[in-house]
Formats: structure tokens, sequence, C-alpha cells
């Protein structure tokens, strides 16, 4: 299976969201998690291509770059697109949630089963798959796409998981991965 990882968010000119009393950044954080992802996946046979952007504008004047990392993932061939951000949204906010484009797909059956694969490992709470077509990634790719929202990087707790559980959070990525591999066969 060819798996395209696409960690969130760009260390240059995006960090996107930001712990404000850590300084812990998303950007970071999805790489860090991200490159272990492929490297989960590589050992399980999978084939990986790994890109990091910012990718939750919508459509829009402001930026074409979303687009492009889809059209990369589009032309490359990927079976799967995985994009791997952190939430935030309050500093009360805590879990974890998996977006797709219909949750009656193989998309949705993706996010489901790496939705329960970060919720059994980490044991953060189950914010559940989530519909959101609007999102460019899973609106403008071929294959089956997800983004993992990992959890809240604005929580103090969540952000102590993302510190020290982030190889956790990688494997069980790639768990659910394997899983949506295997329930395709």
């Amino acid at each position: 299976m060819k798996v395209y990882i696409n960690p969130g968010h760009d260390l240059e000119y995006d960090s996107g969201a930001v712990n404000p009393n850590s300084g812990l950044r998303e950007c970071d954080v999805a790489a860090k998690i991200g490159a272990k992802v492929k490297e989960y996946l590589e050992v399980a046979g999978c084939e990986c291509r790994l890109l990091q952007s910012d990718n939750l504008y919508y459509d829009s004047d402001y930026d074409d770059r979303p687009v492009a990392v889809c059209a990369d993932a589009d032309t490359w061939g990927a079976d799967v697109f995985v994009s791997i951000h952190c939430n935030a949204a309050n500093g009360q906010a805590r879990g974890t949630e998996v977006a797709c484009y219909s949750r009656m797909s193989n998309g949705g059956n993706l996010a489901q089963c790496i939705q329960d694969q970060i919720v059994s490992a980490l044991g953060t709470v189950d914010r559940g798959v989530k519909e959101m077509p609007g999102l460019i990634v899973l609106r403008h790719t071929d294959m089956p796409a997800v983004l993992v929202e990992t959890a809240f990087i604005d929580n103090d707790d969540d952000a102590a998981l993302l510190t020290d559980k982030w190889d956790d959070f990688a494997r069980a990525i790639a768990r659910g991965v394997t899983d949506y591999e295997q329930m395709t066969l």
C-alpha cells in the first residue's frame, strides 16, 4: 500500500496552534509524529511519501499549497492520505478526533481505524470521527483521506501526552492504517 503522510502546518511560515504555557508548536509535533509514522509503515511493508505543509485553509486566493499537496498525492498514486495535526480550542477541550470527507466511505473506514487505535493506545477522550468535506485535503484527493487531530495542544494535559507519548501516537496511527489495509484486502 502507498501511504501519503502530510504532517500539518509548516516549520517556517505557519506553525499552527501553540500551547500558551509551554510554547509547544503544532508543526513540530506533527513533523515528529509524521516521520515516525512513515518509519513504522515502511517496516510494515508500505511505501510512504511524506510532505509537511499547511493544509487547513479552505479554497481561496490566500494559498494554493494545500491543493498542490493533494495533486502530488494524486500524481504519486497514493492509496491513502493521512494528514496529522493537533487540535486547539479554549484550553479546556481534550481528546482525539479524525476527520474524513464522508463517514460512509473508505475514508470514513480509515478514519475509524485510526481513531480506535489512538483512543485505545493513549486513553484520550474519544471525540469520534467527524465529516468535514470542506477541508481541502479531504475534498481534493482521489484516494481515501483523513485528517488526524491527535490531541488538543492548548490543553496542558493533552500537550503532555503530545510531548511524552508522541511515539505512541505514531504507532497508533500506523496501526490504524494497517488495520484499514487488512479490512480492504
